[in-house]
């Protein structure tokens, strides 16, 4: 297991979150320290040594959608971000971090690549009806004049007003189509506080949009993976006792169980 704590204690898992995150502590002009980072935190989870999940990290068949992070300043630093839940379990992951005045050539190039069908996940009422697309994508079985691109789901990764923000200021997102979510569900997420409701997580909305594309078993492995991340985190911050049979951990064992399709 390796521990961090500040920016000389880079890890990389290969992942995209994991590169974004080590590369933004190596460009910082001093160390990120989250709080309760004293005893040490895991390279791979971003949890304390005692709470460790890497252990217990599920295995995702192969996904037809992809997820495109465009990440808040420190977002990729913050031990509490559900982003790199996502990396743990899609391989097409893909993370940028924001900026209002440069856009990182990489990502121009993906949302570009033929491959993809970028969506920009986005509630509906902040965009021109014209570009929206209703909780429906279609499918490769589909007659149509055109093959039926991959989706790739652009997610504005930080808090609701650095979302905004970055919705508003990035131009190279505006020709994009906008999936406006409506899940029948409030969100379960509890590692930071939200006035509504209606505000889901990065992980909870990437579960949300692996369901429409059809991956329904890699959407509940992230709901059930998020689940167990929470629990032993909000164990650590408040405290408490772990239970490692708790709904989320047998939810994560059951769906482990299962045959992985390829």
């Amino acid at each position: 297991m390796q521990l961090l704590s500040s920016s000389s204690d880079l890890v990389d898992l290969g992942h995209a979150v994991s590169r974004l995150r080590s590369a933004r502590l190596a460009a910082s002009s001093k160390p990120y320290v989250a709080r309760g980072s004293g005893a040490g935190r895991c390279g791979g989870c971003r949890l304390i040594a005692s709470h460790c999940i890497c252990d217990l990290r599920p295995v995702a068949g192969p996904t037809r959608a992809g997820v495109c992070l465009i990440m808040g300043d420190i977002e990729a630093l913050k031990p509490s971000n559900t982003g790199w839940l996502v990396a743990d379990l899609v391989a097409d992951t893909y993370a940028f971090g924001w900026s209002r005045t440069a856009v990182d050539p990489e990502l121009t190039a993906l949302l570009t690549d033929p491959q993809w069908q970028p969506y920009v996940v986005f509630p509906g009422e902040f965009v021109a009806p014209g570009r929206v697309v209703l909780d429906r994508l279609p499918s490769p079985g589909e007659a149509c004049a055109e093959p039926v691109r991959r989706p790739l789901f652009v997610l504005l990764d930080g808090t609701w007003a650095e979302a905004r923000k970055m919705f508003r200021k990035s131009p190279y997102l505006d020709a994009l189509p906008v999936l406006s979510l409506h899940p029948e569900h409030i969100s379960t997420y509890r590692l930071r506080r939200s006035a509504h409701d209606h505000h889901f997580c990065t992980s909870e909305v990437a579960a949300l949009c692996l369901l429409l594309a059809g991956e329904e078993h890699t959407a509940q492995l992230l709901a059930a993976w998020l689940g167990v991340f929470g629990a032993h985190y909000l164990s650590v911050k408040r405290n408490l006792p772990l239970d490692r049979d708790s709904p989320a951990h047998q939810c994560l064992r059951e769906l482990m169980a299962q045959p992985v399709v390829v």
